[in-house]
């Protein structure tokens, strides 16, 4: 199973997390975030990871040219798009990256909300489905109705986030069969400072709950 660890601001923080289990590391590319780190400190952070941790840069309504700057000043791997973003827009950053990793994160308010989910897995490698919240685009400890995905069995591979913690993973990856999950407020002590017993305990909770074999490597292949 895939595991994404969100926000990550701090180098040391950043190869610890990765040698707990992280397969991905998300970095926040929206300077209005708290966890926001410029293309400079994401490259302090990749720069201490083996090559085999994927290395997402979330952005929120950037523009193109912004989006392939930071990719290649940062040496990200794949982009996490948050915001108000198109399915065309999805598509022409494809031509644009066709070697980076798109991943469209939904923030899912209604179960209607599921509807628009299906225009974009045609054209990314996976969709990330998070708490709606009117401010703040992610990180935000909300957790999703997970009783209106128990049926989400979307054409590409999917990520779950919204909320979760050590507490809460092996209910939720009982109830739910994402490809991932992507956690960031559930490990932290505070804005991009990663709590590494909360990741620790994380783990072992998806090592006890054999979560990793029950689902696979679903979503690795992106």
């Amino acid at each position: 199973m895939r595991v994404k660890i969100c926000g990550i601001t701090q180098p040391e923080q950043g190869e610890a997390i990765a040698q707990l289990g992280a397969t991905a590391l998300g970095f926040i590319c929206v300077q209005k975030s708290f966890r926001y780190v410029s293309a400079g400190q994401i490259r302090a952070v990749v720069e201490q990871l083996p090559p085999s941790i994927d290395r997402i840069g979330v952005f929120a309504n950037t523009s193109s040219d912004a989006i392939e700057q930071v990719v290649t000043e940062a040496a990200l791997t794949g982009i996490q798009l948050h915001g108000n973003e198109s399915p065309e827009f999805c598509a022409q950053l494809r031509q644009r990256l066709p070697e980076i990793e798109q991943i469209k994160a939904l923030k899912i308010k209604t179960p209607e909300s599921l509807s628009q989910a299906e225009s974009y897995a045609q054209t990314v490698d996976a969709l990330l489905l998070d708490a709606y919240h009117s401010q703040l685009l992610g990180g935000t400890g909300k957790t999703l109705n997970w009783e209106t995905l128990e049926q989400f069995y979307p054409i590409c591979p999917w990520l779950l986030a919204g909320g979760l913690t050590p507490n809460n993973i092996s209910e939720a990856l009982t109830r739910l069969h994402p490809s991932g999950i992507d956690l960031s407020s559930g490990v932290e002590r505070s804005p991009g400072d990663k709590d590494l017993t909360l990741v620790a305990q994380l783990f072992e909770r998806l090592e006890g709950g054999k979560v990793t074999r029950r689902h696979g490597n679903a979503g690795t292949n992106n």
